[in-house]
């Protein structure tokens, strides 16, 4: 039995008042609510452990070194990759799409392509974007069908001697589509093309190995799963880091330095320069702890369940259209209302402790391409209830009084 009383026990802003009635919060696409161990590990970190990292000979700076690298550990176990030296820390996924980016673009030529999907995330387009100015490279965009998929004939066809990287999310945060990254990246392989998921909004719904994907970069955040903001990883296959050069100089990206030339560290820490975020690193590692206690199959069951809910609850409302409705989905569900604005509708969910998601969503040529100027995203987690759903529903009937014509 999934005991989501129980698991809800652990989140103490769950039981929050907002506006005189309880939290439901359903915007968890944007950002995770934290449970009591992960908010437990930072305090006691900083209340006990303290220090900065790699560089000290005394206590507190091995406990914090320690502490650090458990989160690294957590990391590599939970991506199933072959050695913490591919666990690379970062501030979230838009920094490991952007170190990629930045290093792995010096290589590119006028003429060579990266290839992406119509529906991603801002942080996998604009990184993309400024490289190719700067390479004059190109980039290139498969399609997706009125249901929110991507075209797989397209993409084969797509891909060429020219592409230089694929850059694809695993779940789409603005349609919630499981894209079929197995086949994308075997396609790609055939060719020798490298492959990077942006695996923000995967981590935290299903189990995910890299080693089984096969793929060689894959980024996520911590803030998307339980796990602190200004944290994130990216696991790059070993053979591609050992060619990428760093990403930033300073600070314990290196082993010596001189003024005629210096002496890079070993992986991951040459790329990782300055003071790392350790409380992040630390709350990172309670936070897949605990997902992995809860257990990750068990997450993405109880997940599919409100998801099929939902959707049917949230389609059963006069006047609703779900945008995004693919065969394979994570807990999303992205609508409109007709004759009201996504930005007047989640005020009044608000005024009765609803929380959702309004607006683009970091993904403007998905709205172009369904027309539409914005969404209301309800975006679940394993610790959401129906009830919750229920008042979803509820509050969009409030609001269809209050702001239809």
């Amino acid at each position: 039995m999934f005991d989501v009383g129980r698991i809800r026990a652990d989140f103490p802003i769950l039981h929050e008042a907002i506006n005189g009635h309880p939290l439901a919060y359903l915007d968890n696409a944007a950002s995770y609510q934290h449970p009591r161990t992960v908010i437990e590990a930072i305090s006691r970190y900083y209340e006990h452990d303290h220090a900065n990292v790699h560089r000290g000979v005394h206590t507190l700076s091995h406990r914090a070194t320690e502490a650090q690298e458990r989160g690294r550990e957590a990391a590599r176990r939970l991506l199933n990759a072959r050695s913490v030296r591919e666990i690379v820390f970062t501030r979230g996924t838009t920094e490991a799409i952007n170190l990629v980016a930045a290093t792995l673009g010096q290589s590119l030529r006028p003429g060579d392509e990266i290839l992406i999907s119509h529906m991603e995330h801002h942080s996998n387009i604009v990184p993309w974007q400024l490289v190719c100015e700067r390479s004059s490279a190109r980039l290139v965009v498969v399609p997706i069908n009125d249901r929110g998929e991507i075209l797989l004939d397209e993409y084969h066809r797509l891909l060429s001697e020219r592409t230089r990287l694929v850059a694809m999310a695993h779940v789409s945060n603005a349609l919630g589509t499981v894209n079929p990254v197995a086949a994308i990246v075997a396609a790609a392989r055939q060719r020798n093309i490298p492959v990077l998921l942006d695996g923000a909004q995967a981590v935290a719904h299903q189990r995910v190995d890299v080693r089984a994907l096969d793929c060689d970069f894959y980024a996520f955040s911590g803030h998307k799963m339980c796990g602190p903001t200004g944290i994130g990883v990216l696991y790059g296959r070993e053979e591609w880091l050992q060619r990428l050069p760093p990403y930033q100089g300073g600070g314990d990206m290196i082993l010596s330095v001189s003024f005629s030339g210096t002496v890079y560290n070993e992986l991951p820490y040459r790329f990782e320069a300055g003071t790392p975020h350790v409380a992040g690193a630390v709350g990172l590692g309670a936070a897949i702890e605990y997902l992995e206690a809860v257990g990750l199959e068990r997450i993405e069951h109880y997940e599919a369940g409100l998801l099929a809910y939902a959707t049917e609850a949230i389609g059963a409302v006069s006047g609703v259209r779900i945008i995004g409705q693919a065969a394979h989905k994570a807990g999303v569900v992205s609508f409109t209302v007709d004759g009201i604005h996504p930005h007047d509708l989640g005020t009044v969910l608000d005024h009765q402790g609803v929380a959702i998601r309004t607006g683009h969503h970091c993904a403007m040529p998905v709205m172009e391409r369904f027309g539409l100027a914005g969404t209301a995203r309800a975006s679940f987690a394993f610790y959401n209830t129906t009830a919750e759903i229920d008042r979803l529903v509820a509050a969009l009937a409030v609001a269809r009084r209050m702001l239809q014509p």
